[in-house]
């Protein structure tokens, strides 16, 4: 797709085209395939676009994105059947979040949970088989390798109770055989697949998770629990793991355990930067560690707050009694486990009860109030300060 938009802006600059209409699914606007947008705008501007428009033909439901741009001679701008001074390359009229920078103050915090390549997973009863089973010819449990996990999920719906085979980011297949069972079964279900596959990587370490993310364990080491989310899901929403638990990749780990920055995640003004600069899936938003998390200005560069302030403080207890309640409600005392299937963080979303609204609310207020800005202010105005902020810090490393 984004082929063909480059092929037509090559012959608009070139003279030879004057106006170009094209869509694509809405994921244009985002990540790298924005690249192909804004050397659209680069030698010419777009001047009309729906950013983001159902499409529903012979079964086929996608969100598409429709745009019109020219050599930059039509100057009056169209954005969702709105008249605007300007189309950015993200299709928004807002605050140009495209030149937002990455902060390197962000960094080594957000990571994407393993890449599996292969059956690791195990069912429950799969999982408690091999836990029971005596220590290994190394003297060790296969506690060691058998370890909960979990994806998109556990997190959206409620946890499984599944467990992955993980030999870590480096064990030698020597070291890893004498865990018997875990390997033979990987021998049996993972081995086979994995020399098909044509990177010679995945081939040669056919026990060891394809993407393993060492980067990742080596930041959760010493932690008492994690934050994660879901890569790509109907709400955004941050929940706590305990650090034994090994994340897919459908989800993003946060190396931080402190309800602090659990509190700033989950704030509508994080939420606000993460909508905008962000893709999604059909109606899903997408969260990335990039784009998304990477450039984002928190109220002090994380591993800098002022832990005794009280507008940190505030941030945290406001987020610790949001935890606190949502866990109460998914898991009341003596609820059956038939009516604990539909207690799950999307239908609690979903209804957003007045007591919900009522602490996120609460959470909002003292964020705002950590960057010094009303708790009233409208969506562009929040991209608008969030965007100074990042070029503020971006000039300063």
């Amino acid at each position: 797709v984004t082929y063909w938009y480059e092929k037509a802006r090559a012959l608009v600059e070139a003279g030879k085209v004057k106006r170009v209409g094209l869509l694509a699914t809405q994921g244009i606007r985002g990540g790298a395939n924005r690249a192909v947008l804004e050397r659209i705008k680069d030698t010419g501007d777009i001047f009309w676009a729906q950013s983001d428009r159902d499409w529903v033909q012979d079964g086929v439901n996608v969100h598409v994105s429709m745009i019109g741009f020219d050599n930059g001679s039509e100057t009056k701008k169209v954005l969702d059947e709105k008249s605007v001074p300007a189309i950015h390359a993200n299709l928004t009229s807002e605050a140009d979040t495209t030149t937002a920078r990455i902060l390197p103050e962000n960094s080594g915090i957000c990571f994407m949970g393993t890449t599996k390549i292969g059956a690791f997973n195990l069912a429950p009863d799969v999982a408690r088989e091999m836990l029971a089973v005596p220590v290994n010819p190394n003297g060790r449990p296969n506690s060691d390798v058998v370890k909960p996990w979990v994806n998109a999920m556990d997190i959206t719906r409620r946890p499984r109770g599944m467990y992955v085979i993980d030999f870590g980011a480096e064990m030698p297949e020597a070291e890893a055989a004498l865990y018997e069972e875990p390997f033979e079964y990987l021998r049996k279900h993972v081995y086979y697949k994995r020399q098909e596959n044509n990177r010679e990587v995945y081939r040669k370490k056919w026990w060891i998770h394809g993407e393993p993310r060492p980067e990742m364990r080596a930041a959760l080491v010493g932690l008492c629990r994690f934050i994660i989310t879901t890569r790509v899901s109907k709400y955004r929403v941050f929940c706590w793991m305990d650090p034994a638990t090994l994340a897919d990749s459908a989800t993003f780990v946060f190396a931080r355990e402190d309800d602090y920055f659990f509190g700033m995640l989950h704030s509508h003004i994080h939420e606000v930067w993460g909508l905008h600069m962000g893709t999604a899936l059909e109606d899903r938003p997408r969260y990335t560690p990039t784009s998304t998390f990477e450039t984002f200005p928190f109220p002090w560069p994380p591993g800098k707050e002022p832990l005794e302030d009280a507008r940190v403080q505030a941030i945290a207890a406001a987020a610790k009694e949001l935890v606190e309640k949502r866990d109460a409600w998914l898991n009341p005392p003596g609820t059956s486990q038939q009516e604990l299937v539909s207690r799950t963080l999307t239908n609690l979303y979903n209804a957003r009860p007045a007591w919900l609204a009522d602490t996120h609310r609460k959470l909002d207020e003292a964020v705002a109030a950590a960057y010094g800005w009303p708790a009233t202010l409208t969506d562009p105005e929040i991209l608008e300060r969030l965007l100074g902020l990042n070029h503020e810090r971006a000039g300063k490393s």
